[in-house]
């Protein structure tokens, strides 16, 4: 069961009432996890840029999902990179990207699996 998102401020997010206080991803499976933001910063230099090796670690946990929904933080600055963008095209994810304060709401009303990824900072 797809856990509800509650709301976000900047800094963090919560989840079926509890409040993490850095970036997630929630598992199609209802298992909140840290996003390893270090697959992206080690390649950009920053986590703001989704390199091709955090897409595949996130699809990798997203186990039967045919969407990913990433919340791109409070003012929208967290970007695919060309290449994640390529990866996950070829394995025919959808992709919805907002701000995280827009996206929740997708989150919470989206039918079907889901696996997302969602940036709680700028």
């Amino acid at each position: 069961m797809r856990p509800h998102i509650d709301g976000t401020s900047f800094g963090s997010i919560t989840v079926n009432g509890t409040v993490f206080e850095h970036d997630v991803i929630i598992r199609p499976d209802g298992h909140v996890k840290k996003r390893k933001k270090k697959l992206s910063s080690a390649v950009y230099g920053t986590s703001h840029t989704i390199s091709r090796q955090e897409a595949r670690y996130v699809y990798k946990q997203a186990t039967g999902a045919d969407r990913l929904i990433v919340g791109s933080g409070q003012n929208g600055n967290v970007e695919l990179s060309p290449e994640a963008a390529h990866y996950l095209k070829r394995r025919n994810v959808r992709i919805v990207l907002l701000p995280t304060p827009k996206v929740i709401g997708v989150w919470n009303r989206t039918k079907g699996t889901a696996v997302g990824l969602f940036h709680v900072t700028c």
